[in-house]
């Protein structure tokens, strides 16, 4: 029994996923997993720790390891290598694509376990210059935990040059897999390593976690037919490598640009009250889980097929896939955004609010939590869009745009600080991620042949309409239930002000959708009555447009 279990999970773990809805279901479904684990994560953190001294130095030791990983390999690999292996793929050259994936894979092993080793070394001088309000047990702490989660960027840099292979092959199983065994092994730090190690416990957690992600994968990839082999001599001069490297490199200067804005607000906040980056950090793990369910997972599941239909020169067939899923990702987002912002005390206080995180806590979480939800559309689309650039093996323009709205990020924070406090940190994150999407909307519309903007954006104004009057219902509602209630002060209540707030808000979206004749509505009830509940399929039930 347990064998045949086994068998059937690596069936579907090697399966090819043939359509982008189907990609990107089951990307979304173990994103929900994976955030669910994610919200235990913080919730854990919150209770034993409170927005305080402890998570403060935890979070800014995530810096210098997301600095290197996020510098050469976060977006950076997986825009250069996925167009080129699917290229190699689509001419039926698999053993130039395995040797490519070696080649990358050694230099990945190379290079970011050198930078973890001499990082070990000049933590102590960066977190001088990164948290310089930082001294004393909170420094020491933080020197600590920065040393110990260096491990991490060598094992997540192994498992993004698996998880681009899976990818490019859209064998997406064991990929949308990786983030959750990477939250169990942090959950595993924080609840019983912190018993025998101390703070020191939650780094090793994220160790393990690093650890996880990569070994879930290699099984797929091995089955895939991937081998190791070639020297590091053979890898320099293989061409396709190569042009991987050079491909890479604007877009790790890009994410280099994010990652410098991510150091500057760490600086800044430093040098604010205690707890402000953990309540900074809470809130935009809060916010970041529709970017995840939605932006991020279709980004990554319809990339292959840009890149295909760009290596063709099929620009009407890229158009349109490029607006379908623009759509699709606001019908989610958007009201997910106007739900954020109504009910944003209410989500702060069910997913933290327990143990040392207090009232207090909770009210600088949510406020954060309001701006940063304004400018999730434009978190939730840049991804797709950086990528239909690189399905066109376009790595500079991004890079170009990316450091106009960061100059604008970073500039801004010192000007709003002393007016705003924690809250200007969200603030500039949001104009600045605003002004990329426009940017990234205008650059792109010149890039391809065929750019129509009544199709692309009317139907958005539709589904931005729909969330509107929605999100109008629900704040009606969540006023209604507290003059209901003498206070707010229990669980109970604000779940169920959640819970009936966000329901009598989600069925008002769905009937203005339906008023207004929202297409994704209809692709959705056919995506589950024909793919997930398998009904049979008649002519009548074909949409007009787009495949899920």
């Amino acid at each position: 029994m347990v064998q045949k279990i086994i068998s059937r999970i690596a069936d579907w773990n090697n399966t090819p996923t043939k359509t982008i809805g189907g990609a990107a279901l089951l990307i979304a479904l173990s994103g929900v997993v994976s955030r669910v684990l994610g919200f235990v994560r913080d919730r854990i953190l919150a209770t034993q720790f409170g927005a305080g001294d402890v998570l403060d130095a935890y979070y800014t030791a995530f810096r210098i390891p997301d600095f290197i990983y996020g510098l050469l390999i976060a977006g950076a690999l997986s825009a250069a290598f996925v167009p080129v292996f699917t290229e190699l793929f689509t001419e039926e050259k698999k053993e130039e694509a395995w040797k490519l994936t070696s080649g990358v894979l050694s230099l990945v092993g190379i290079v970011l376990g050198f930078l973890g080793l001499v990082g070990i070394f000049i933590t102590p001088a960066i977190l001088f210059i990164l948290a310089p309000g930082f001294s004393g047990e909170k420094l020491e702490m933080t020197i600590s935990l920065t040393r110990i989660m260096l491990l991490s960027p060598l094992l997540l840099g192994i498992s993004a040059v698996f998880g681009g292979a899976l990818i490019s092959l859209k064998r997406f199983a064991a990929y949308a897999l990786a983030p959750i065994f990477y939250n169990i092994g942090i959950i595993f730090g924080a609840v019983f390593l912190t018993q025998f190690l101390g703070v020191n416990g939650l780094a090793w957690g994220v160790v393990i976690g690093a650890l996880l992600h990569m070994v879930i994968q290699y099984p797929s990839l091995k089955q895939s037919g991937f081998r190791l082999e070639g020297s590091l001599k053979q890898f320099f001069q293989d061409r396709e490598v190569r042009k991987v490297l050079l491909l890479m490199v604007p877009r790790s200067l890009s994410m280099g640009v994010t990652q410098v804005g991510l150091l500057a607000v760490t600086a800044f906040a430093s040098l604010l009250a205690s707890g402000s980056l953990s309540a900074y950090t809470f809130a935009n793990n809060i916010q970041s889980v529709p970017l995840g369910l939605f932006g991020i997972a279709f980004s990554l599941a319809v990339f292959p097929s840009l890149s295909e239909f760009a290596a063709k020169k099929q620009h009407q067939k890229f158009f349109t896939t490029l607006s379908d899923t623009s759509r699709r990702i606001l019908f989610f987002v958007v009201p997910c955004s106007i739900a954020l912002i109504i009910f944003r005390a209410q989500f702060v206080r069910v997913i933290l609010g327990a143990g040392n995180f207090d009232w207090e806590d909770t009210i600088v979480t949510f406020e954060i939590l309001k701006y940063f939800s304004i400018s999730l559309f434009a978190q939730s689309l840049i991804p797709l869009f950086a990528r239909a650039f690189f399905a066109f093996q376009n790595t500079k323009t991004p890079l170009y745009i990316a450091l106009a709205s960061e100059a604008v990020h970073v500039a801004l924070i010192p000007m709003l600080l002393p007016y705003y406090h924690v809250q200007a940190l969200a603030i500039t994150f949001t104009i600045a991620s605003i002004i990329n999407i426009i940017l990234l909307y205008i650059y792109l519309r010149k890039r391809v042949t065929g750019w129509d903007d009544k199709v692309f954006l009317y139907p958005i104004a539709k589904i931005f309409f729909a969330a509107f009057l929605a999100g109008i219902i629900a704040q009606f509602s969540k006023s209604i239930f507290a003059l209901t209630t003498n206070e707010l002060d229990t669980f109970v209540e604000v779940f169920l002000q959640l819970l009936l707030g966000v329901s009598i808000g989600g069925a008002a979206y769905v009937f203005f959708c339906y008023w207004l004749q929202v297409g994704e509505l209809v692709l959705i009830k056919r995506f589950v009555l024909h793919k997930i509940l398998r009904q049979p399929e008649t002519v009548e039930d074909q949409p007009e447009r787009g495949e899920w």
